[in-house]
């Protein structure tokens, strides 16, 4: 499986990957997966979860700024909008655009661990579930402390962070608040970030009660980032927040995970900032929400039902006042044979959508343990995607929306290989991915404005490979990941893409982390990138930590090489950036 190599094997075997139906260990799963632990989240050279997740190979971030102001989460070629992304479970989906999916009411110091399924999911988790799914877990501990955490660095940069856990062992609570800013790194990318998050979780007799509730909001300079490069003088504030209330209660040989959710965003954008006057969007949604999920154990194996109920409203002063009802419905069973080593999992999900009608994802899961640490493991499934209100309905000097457009769909499969022995974790995968009537931004040369269509069908197919191993020396882990991508539009109509004919070709991604002096770790991290329109570029980013007691001081040093490179819409991102920070954690 796809771990960092600073994970023991002990430590990944015993991790439990929270499904919609079934919480599994990890060697069990027919998927291919990836669990980033706190522990390698602590140690990586990053500030925010995006800036986790580039670290790690199959993923495409399209930042257009620094330390999480912005970004785009694409897997294995697809969009920003075919990613879902979830905390703790809940949808993080924006009514407006995908773009706001990763805005999060809590700092990167909050995070447990992040569970990442590569490949379709629509049958489990419905609508975005299209390449896959990414759930963000945070967790509140029993043993009360309190964190205390700052940083400092280049370009005016600071955070301030303070933590607390509180409670008892029935009853535990965990309460957090950030604030980070920076002047800069080049004109019109000043920002500043504020999260306040609180979570609760209450034992039950054979059950837990659940709760969850924050708030962030991000101001910041926009130079270039969305109606063209020489739009530098654009502005943006947006809000986003979360309230879900969720139980799960266990009944003998069944299990009920329930959650009512509402996930509230706003955005607002002036094309020229401080002057609404010539240019200013507000968009405001909310996503209200109620799902159950029952899973039942007896001889013939497990079986999981479950529904989900969403409304989602946007008012805009662009988009107009829009509506949209889903109801949709999962089955799936898993089956084990042959002394357990077979395991497979057919399921079917159906959505409703009050305009657009039904649609169906069908999926199945194979896996065969051939010993104790040899797995093969294969899935195909079938996924659909509706278009959000800004592909139907933007509109601006350099971009149009367009209502007729078409769901996107595709039938993807992939056929992989796992070997784990003695610290040791190999893989290698190849995947595809046939889409019909994809959505993208196009248009045929740089003088016309940005405009949604159906693309038609575009073939993606790859490989990935991954390699890891953990030493109890100097050397306390290396890890090796590479993927190759390749898309083509079977009707290419000459046109600029603006997203889904903009991926990663080659990928490579290793590191290496070192413990010396007992208190001294580091990791350093390459990464090579080479984009199908834009060529390639390297980076090298370092962690060095110290830990005493309760204390930890860092060295973050990003783009040591100082190279040029851009992500998206050739913003260029941040030149080398020095950052210095502490941890205390005090008990109480």
């Amino acid at each position: 499986m796809p771990f960092s190599a600073q994970t023991k094997e002990s430590e990944i075997d015993g991790v439990n990957i929270q499904g919609k139906f079934l919480n599994l260990p990890v060697k069990k799963i027919n998927e291919n997966v990836t669990v980033i632990t706190r522990a390698q989240i602590e140690s990586a050279p990053a500030k925010s979860v995006e800036e986790v997740l580039a670290q790690y190979t199959g993923f495409d971030i399209r930042r257009r700024g620094s330390n999480g102001v912005q970004a785009d989460i694409s897997l294995r070629g697809s969009s920003f909008e075919q990613v879902l992304i979830l905390v703790n479970g809940i949808r993080m989906s924006d009514s407006q655009t995908g773009h706001n999916s990763m805005s999060l009411p809590f700092d990167l110091a909050s995070v447990e661990r992040i569970e990442v399924i590569k490949g379709p999911s629509a049958r489990s988790f419905g609508q975005n579930a299209y390449a896959g799914v990414i759930n963000i877990i945070t967790k509140p501990s029993e043993e009360e402390s309190v964190v205390i955490s700052g940083s400092g660095g280049d370009f005016g940069s600071y955070s301030l962070g303070l933590g607390a856990n509180f409670g008892s062992k029935e009853v535990s609570n965990f309460i957090q608040l950030n604030t980070s800013a920076s002047e800069g790194y080049r004109y019109n990318t000043d920002y500043k970030i504020s999260n306040i998050y609180y979570q609760n979780e209450t034992a039950l007799q054979n059950g837990k009660l659940k709760f969850q509730a924050g708030i962030q909001e991000k101001k910041f300079g926009a130079n270039g980032f969305y109606a063209s490069p020489s739009a530098t003088d654009q502005y943006e504030e947006t809000q986003a927040s979360i309230v879900s209330v969720g139980l799960n209660q266990n009944f003998s040989s069944f299990k009920l995970n329930s959650n009512i959710y509402w996930r509230r965003g706003q955005d607002m954008y002036e094309y020229i900032r401080n002057k609404p006057e010539i240019y200013r969007n507000m968009h405001i949604g909310n996503n209200i929400g109620f799902e159950a999920n029952g899973t039942y154990h007896s001889d013939l194996g497990i079986t999981g039902l479950g529904v989900e109920l969403r409304k989602e409203f946007l008012a805009s002063n662009n988009l107009g006042r829009r509506e949209r009802f889903i109801t949709q419905f999962f089955m799936e069973h898993h089956f084990s044979f042959l002394q357990n080593k077979l395991n497979i999992s057919p399921g079917i999900s159906w959505a409703n959508y009050a305009e657009e009608g039904n649609f169906f994802y069908p999926g199945l899961d194979v896996g065969f343990d051939l010993t104790e640490h040899h797995k093969l493991y294969g899935n195909i499934a079938k996924v659909n995607r509706i278009p959000t209100f800004t592909d139907l309905y933007y509109v601006s000097k350099t971009e149009t929306g367009n209502p007729n457009l078409k769901p996107e769909h595709a039938l993807a499969a992939e056929l992989g290989y796992r070997y784990q022995k003695n610290n040791f974790v190999g893989k290698i995968s190849g995947f595809l991915r046939n889409s019909d009537n994809s959505i993208d931004w196009v248009k045929q040369n740089l003088n016309e404005i940005w405009r949604a269509e159906n693309m038609g069908e575009v073939d993606t197919k790859g490989i990935e490979v991954e390699l890891s191993q953990h030493f109890d020396s100097f050397v306390k882990s290396y890890s090796l990941g590479y993927t190759f991508l390749e898309s083509k539009n079977s009707q290419p109509q000459n046109l600029m893409s603006r997203y889904v004919m903009e991926n990663l070709k080659h990928q490579f991604v290793a590191k290496m982390e070192n413990q010396f002096f007992k208190n001294f770790t580091s990791q350093l991290i390459y990464r090579y990138n080479e984009r199908v329109t834009t060529g390639s570029y390297q980076t090298l980013d370092e962690k060095l930590s110290y830990d005493f007691r309760n204390l930890n001081l860092y060295i973050l040093i990003n783009n040591i090489t100082n190279t040029d490179y851009t992500e998206t819409f050739g913003i260029p991102m941040p030149k080398r950036w020095f950052h210095v920070g502490f941890t205390y954690n005090v008990g109480l």
